[in-house]
């Protein structure tokens, strides 16, 4: 194997050691393993890898190098040779190795002074820097300095202002431009580069250049001055002290704070012009946590305002109804007007009979069955004077209807049949006129029958404290017949002497007031509302506002169906135009504008749809008091959907269904409306299960499709007696029969048997009554009921037998009961089942 000088490998052999020659050579032994546990030692020499510079990390040799005489000197006398140039090296290679030494060392110097021109620029940079903050320090020592001599100047000035008046002009015009002057002073001493910098037209781009950033911080030319809004604040302060005017905190100013009913925190503080901050930091001193978002009563922000130095006015939501009924008028403007008249009394007892009498028109015909459904107004003249008529049912249902007429009404006419008395609906309208406070004039009808006795009906009428004036009283009385026209004359007189005494005036010229008689919803004209004006003049083109509604009146029509511009004080009217049907009974009165108008409305809408909300989760309650409803109530319901033309007449069929319901079942109305019936009317009646009850209004043509399609049964009803028996008929069907017991007879056990496949037979005597087979029984052991049941075997000897008469004896036995004994009795009763009513 032939060696070589440049070779890095081992070579071992095993008798003749190898060497390495050169420097840096070490030598050691390794022990080598081998297969089947042996071993061997060798011995091996190492040598130190040669590293070579690369030629590409050291820079192209220049020719002119800096003092190459002296490195040729220095290369030549290596203190160690043999480290620093290898001996087993080429000449090529020593060559090659004394440039990179070289080089290194030229390198080295390279680094050596830059670091120290570096250390340098920092070592001038850091110096800059310190005269900048000392010259920063000089100016605003300065800017105090001049700041004090300022407001001593101010001081001096406003001391000789009182006694030398002459010179007060030269001295203000010196302080006021003295500071301006000072306060340029320091900003003048610029260098030439902050100079050209700060001498550029406004808007350009100089107030960026001022802001402290890297680059400008590093740059030679860079001094930064106070901002502009220092600038500004620090004039200000000169400007309010040449004036005299205290530097101190300023003057606190107390305002006027509205509170509604709940505010937040925020916009409490807002009204304040306080800080939300400040409120938070005074509610924790107080003990509560709260945030700006938070929502508080008016009770807590009044005491907060207060704090804070501030008034308080409460307000609340209702406030937007200020002023929409003015108060009374004033005594020079008020003018006569026609008497407002209700005609009240029992059903069938002629009252829209009577005013068909008086109109002269056939109104009674357009009624269903002869029975005035709604409220209807109409208006006549007598001796060239008008009064006004209110038609009410008499039909108990229509109760809360008739208690509007006596509201809306100035006087009552009290129908009573001179054939039939008083009767119920009679006294109800007397309670209702006694609690309107109107007066009553009775009007004694159908004197034209033969069984006419109008002395039994002022007798009657003795009871219910209605004195009329042939008995002493001061109740007016007439006797009249709708059928022949009799005394209808006098009767009306009659109502114009009362409207004499009552004298009724009214004020025509001012905005409209009145009551709501009653609202539908026509097919063509939309929402109609029948009101009457109670003082001033309604307009065509008034806005109004009706209950929950309002609307432009787009048009007036009166009692003749013709229409009108307008409708003085006690004139009934249809209005047009309003965004549904109000509730009957409900007030309306004429606004400014549209918006005060849309306000009103919609503040009563979310009233009434917070107590509806109210009253439904009052109903509910928690989870486990339905629980507990559904375990202790065997309450049936039946629900229905009703749909009638008038308001009125919903609300008189709820009043209905409302009193033939009892502990055991319930009517229970899911939706109740004026119109006619619709799908949506449909889609609800199906989810409820519930059918739909048709007031004198009809199902479309989708609505009936769906209504088949669903299997929802649609009733339609014109007169309400019909409609109140169906469901009184429809409620007495939930009832639960009745348990009615009937009493049989006696019987005493003389023996007790055993029988085979039978069990204990009782051998007993009749002693009251009788016994049959299958009725019930009872066992009696000392007079107390050990038992009940039923009998199942009653036999005569051997034979069976349908029942057994007193003083016979017979054979009993009980069902799964064994446990009889000589002596006891036992009592025979029989259970029957009756069908309930309401």
């Amino acid at each position: 194997m032939s060696e070589d000088k440049n070779d890095e490998k081992l070579s071992v052999k095993p008798k003749k050691t190898l060497s390495l020659r050169g420097g840096g050579v070490s030598q050691g032994t390794v022990r080598q393993s081998f297969s089947h546990g042996r071993s061997k030692s060798v011995v091996v020499e190492t040598r130190k890898r040669r590293i070579n510079k690369p030629q590409a990390e050291a820079p192209a040799i220049e020719k002119p190098v800096a003092k190459p005489a002296p490195a040729k000197q220095e290369a030549p006398q290596p203190t160690k040779p043999s480290e620093a140039i290898p001996s087993n090296l080429s000449k090529g290679e020593m060559e090659a190795r004394m440039r990179a030494l070289e080089e290194a060392k030229a390198g080295e110097e390279e680094e050596a002074r830059k670091a120290k021109e570096e250390a340098a620029r920092r070592a001038e940079l850091d110096e800059r820097r310190r005269a900048d903050r000392e010259e920063q320090k000089r100016r605003e020592e300065e800017a105090a300095k001049r700041e004090e001599e300022q407001r001593e100047a101010a001081e001096l000035a406003a001391s000789e202002a009182a006694s030398v008046a002459a010179v007060e002009q030269p001295q203000r015009r010196q302080k006021h431009e003295e500071p301006k002057v000072k306060e340029l002073k320091p900003f003048e001493r610029k260098k030439p580069e902050e100079h050209e910098r700060t001498s550029k037209p406004k808007g350009g781009n100089d107030r960026r250049r001022t802001k402290l950033t890297l680059s400008n911080a590093l740059d030679e030319g860079s001094g930064r001055g106070p901002s502009l809004a220092a600038l500004r604040r620090r004039q200000e302060k000169a400007k309010r002290a040449a004036m005299g005017q205290s530097s101190g905190p300023r003057e606190k100013i107390s305002r006027e704070v509205q509170l509604p009913e709940t505010i937040t925190i925020q916009e409490l503080a807002s009204r304040m012009s306080e800080r939300s901050v400040d409120v938070i930091k005074y509610l924790m001193k107080e003990g509560q946590m709260l945030k700006p978002g938070d929502v508080i009563d008016a009770d807590m922000a009044e005491l907060i305002a207060q704090e804070f130095g501030h008034t308080v006015r409460r307000v609340s939501e209702s406030d937007v109804e200020e002023g929409l009924f003015d108060g009374p008028d004033p005594e020079g403007d008020l003018v006569s007007r026609p008497p407002v008249v209700t005609i009240m009394g029992h059903v069938d007892h002629g009252k829209t009979s009577l005013l068909d009498a008086i109109r002269k028109a056939n109104v009674v015909k357009g009624e269903a069955g002869g029975i005035t459904q709604h409220i209807g107004a109409y208006q006549v003249e007598q001796d060239g004077q008008k009064i006004t008529f209110i038609d009410t049912p008499g039909h108990e249902a229509f109760t809360s209807m008739r208690a509007r007429g006596a509201q809306a009404t100035d006087i009552a006419i009290l129908v009573v049949a001179a054939d039939d008395g008083v009767m119920p609906q009679t006294i109800e309208s007397i309670n209702h006129a006694k609690a309107a406070g109107v007066p009553i004039i009775v009007a004694i009808n159908k004197m034209d029958k033969e069984a006419a006795d109008p002395n039994r009906v002022r007798t009657e009428l003795l009871q219910h404290e209605v004195f009329v004036e042939s008995m002493g009283g001061e109740v007016l009385d007439v006797e009249v017949s709708a059928m022949k026209g009799t005394n209808l004359d006098k009767l009306l007189e009659t109502v114009l002497l009362q409207a004499e005494l009552l004298e009724l005036k009214a004020n025509p010229n001012r905005t409209a007031e009145g009551t709501i008689i009653e609202s539908q919803l026509d097919k063509g004209r939309g929402p109609v509302a029948t009101v009457l004006v109670n003082r001033g003049t309604l307009h065509k083109g008034d806005i109004v506002v009706a209950g929950n509604e309002w609307g432009r009146v787009r048009a007036l029509v009166n009692d003749l169906g013709s229409q009108v511009d307008d409708a003085g004080p006690s004139a009934p009217v249809e209005i047009l135009g309003l965004s549904g049907a109000p509730s009957a009974g409900e007030r309306f009165a004429v606004v400014d504008n549209e918006a005060r108008a849309r306000e009103i409305s919609d503040y009563r809408q979310r009233l009434a749809r917070e107590k509806a909300v109210a009253q439904q989760a009052g109903s509910r309650g928690s989870l486990e008091q339905m629980m507990n409803q559904l375990q202790n109530n065997d309450t049936q319901e039946a629900a229905v959907v009703v749909k009638a033309d008038v308001q009125g007449s919903v609300e008189a069929i709820e009043q209905a269904l409302q009193k033939l319901s009892n502990e055991e079942v319930v009517a229970k109305v899911v939706h109740g409306a004026v119109g006619g019936i619709t799908e949506s009317d449909v889609a609800l009646a199906a989810a409820s299960n519930a059918p739909i009850l048709a007031f004198n209004v009809r199902a479309n043509k989708q609505a009936k499709e769906a209504a088949q399609r669903d299997g929802i049964e649609i009733r339609y009803y014109s007169i309400i007696y019909d409609l109140v028996d169906d469901m009184k008929g429809v409620l007495s069907g939930m009832l639960s029969p009745e348990r009615r017991e009937t009493f049989l007879g006696y019987a005493e056990i003389l023996e007790v048997f055993n029988v085979s496949k039978v069990g204990k037979v009782a051998g007993c005597r009749v002693t009251e009554g009788k016994v049959e087979r299958g009725s019930g029984v009872r066992l009696l052991r000392d007079d107390v009921v050990i038992h009940e049941g039923k009998l199942s075997t009653l036999k005569r000897f051997k034979d069976e037998v349908a029942e057994v008469p007193a003083g016979q004896e017979c054979g009993m036995a009980f069902e799964n009961y064994q446990d009889i004994r000589e002596g006891d009795q036992i009592e025979c009763f029989r259970v029957e089942h009756i069908k309930r009513s309401l």
